[in-house]
């Protein structure tokens, strides 16, 4: 459907904040003396609606000026084309539903970006962001492939095409990574002070991993920048926890409707914040605590949380979603037989596994999760979290996996979640329509399921055909390491596949209970 865009007198920029509606808050600091201490590295809709809606909120308590944020596009120039018209303005909306089921809104229009920039358009422009003065926190959110680091290890992967390249050309780097170091390079070489890199990824311990694939590209570089990153700047880990699906065309047409506005890129969300960070920082912080923040001296408790019990659901309800045809969150867990899977697999197989939290109920945790799932505001779309699944999968399934087998446990309900992502990858769902597979192993996944066909065909048919094709899957070292050579993990997904396959998601799910 063709999107139609109000007159440009009407788009959302500086002159129309104050005949906004009464309701929608809007920046009360002077943007004009606001200057740029953060610079983020992917700017997509995930940071802007938490490190952007929080660092806000820090803006307005504090009247600290020195907190503006300058967004990176590692790839795209789509949100920069959007947003510069509107000087950096976009809408958040938060939404839920009432009693009843209807639409809550609350919508805020953020002011905290100053600057959109396209890496591969002027790398040196980015290069000179990371160098520059006033400069003291990098953030990133660029997704768990945005790394180039072997998944199953999470060390840096050397032969990465982009990690090859930023080796040797210094001065257009093209990887999360190479623009890291080569502008902490530059300031290394002109005496400034050091930084925070912070990543808020979904990632295990994502600062110190952070931190190593950092030391590791640096000391290839120069190994005295590789001390200096290491004796001087701080990689606090962090946890968020936030449900933002992608924005739609019918979603600016109502955010229209209700700002009187246009605004060509809006950010939809849910009430719902948690942010846990690392109290670490090398040169000053906002007070993010005014929007909701949590510091704490040791973040990877809260990270195994969300990794396990958050991200972890998300993946297994959304591949048996995608390919039982349950296009959306919310349509997928009003199937009881769904829903009572993922309790099931929170309460007996993921529980155990997590650190200790003290304070924290973890069964009102639970039931509030399976609330925020059912939210029908948003309709998040089960494709959407099925993308790039080799490069989630290790932490987000596979290290509870790991934790369930050493303590000696069943895993029947993470069986099923693997075997769905499996089962995902044969590119149609049950109904026979097609889908691509979004993963950056995409020719490497293909390349391996079709020896699986292979290695099943030779056994026959049966269970054994099944852990045939199975074994070669799981083989696969990059995202199982060596699960693929456990028996006991083979055997359980062969059991899941088989009932998948024999039974469909909505009989496989019934059976399970």
């Amino acid at each position: 459907m063709e999107l139609v865009t109000p007159p440009a007198a009407r788009r959302l920029r500086p002159a129309v904040l104050d005949s906004l509606p009464a309701g929608v808050a809007r920046p009360a600091y002077d943007r004009a003396a606001l200057r740029v201490g953060i610079v983020h590295l992917g700017l997509g809709a995930f940071a802007r609606a938490h490190l952007a809606a929080v660092n806000e909120a820090a803006l307005h308590a504090s009247g600290d000026l020195r907190w503006g944020i300058c967004g990176v596009s590692l790839r795209q120039a789509d949100t920069r084309n959007a947003l510069v018209p509107q000087d950096g303005l976009y809408t958040l909306a938060l939404r839920g539903a009432d009693a009843q089921g209807g639409l809550v809104q609350q919508a805020a229009v953020i002011g905290s970006l100053l600057e959109s920039l396209v890496a591969p358009e002027d790398p040196q422009a980015v290069l000179a962001r990371i160098a520059g003065a006033d400069t003291r926190i990098i953030s990133v959110t660029v997704t768990e492939k945005g790394y180039c680091h072997d998944p199953a290890s999470g060390r840096l992967n050397i032969e990465h095409p982009d990690i090859e390249h930023d080796l040797a050309q210094p001065c257009a780097p093209r990887s999360t990574i190479g623009f890291l170091v080569r502008g902490l390079q530059r300031r290394h070489a002109d005496g400034l002070r050091p930084l925070t890199l912070m990543s808020l990824d979904n990632l295990p311990s994502n600062g110190h991993l952070l931190q190593g694939m950092v030391l590791d590209f640096a000391e290839r570089v120069d190994p005295a920048l590789a001390q200096w990153i290491a004796a001087t700047c701080a990689f606090p880990s962090s946890m968020v926890d936030r449900i933002v699906p992608r924005t739609t065309d019918e979603d600016r047409r109502a955010l229209a409707q209700a700002l009187g506005a246009h605004d060509a890129w809006p950010v939809l969300g849910e009430p719902y914040l948690e942010w846990v960070v690392e109290d670490r920082f090398a040169a000053g912080r906002p007070d993010w605590s005014a929007g909701g923040a949590r510091f704490v001296a040791e973040a990877a408790p809260f990270e195994t949380l969300k990794l396990r019990m958050v991200n972890g659901t998300h993946s297994a309800l959304a591949y048996l979603s995608v390919m039982a045809g349950w296009s959306t969150v919310d349509q997928a867990v009003a199937q009881p037989a769904l829903l009572a899977y993922l309790d099931r697999l929170m309460r007996v197989e993921i529980v155990p596994t997590l650190p200790p939290l003290p304070g924290l109920d973890l069964a009102q945790y639970q039931r509030r999760l399976l609330r925020r799932y059912a939210n029908p505001a948003l309709k998040h779309q089960t494709q959407q979290i099925a993308m790039d699944g080799s490069q989630k999968m290790p932490q987000r399934l596979l290290d509870t996996v790991r934790a369930r087998l050493a303590a000696g446990q069943p895993i029947p309900g993470l069986a099923l979640a693997v075997a769905g992502w499996l089962h995902f990858l044969r590119g149609k769902n049950e109904a026979g329509r097609r889908y691509d597979i979004q993963d950056p192993m995409a020719e490497t996944l293909a390349c391996r399921y079709a020896q699986a066909e292979q290695a099943a065909r030779r056994v026959g048919q049966g269970l054994e055909g099944t852990r045939a094709w199975v074994a070669a899957l799981t083989g696969l070292r990059p995202v199982f390491g060596d699960l693929g050579q456990d028996p006991r993990f083979v055997q359980a997904v062969a059991g899941a596949m088989q009932s998948l396959r024999s039974l469909g998601v909505a009989g496989a799910l019934a059976a399970a209970g």
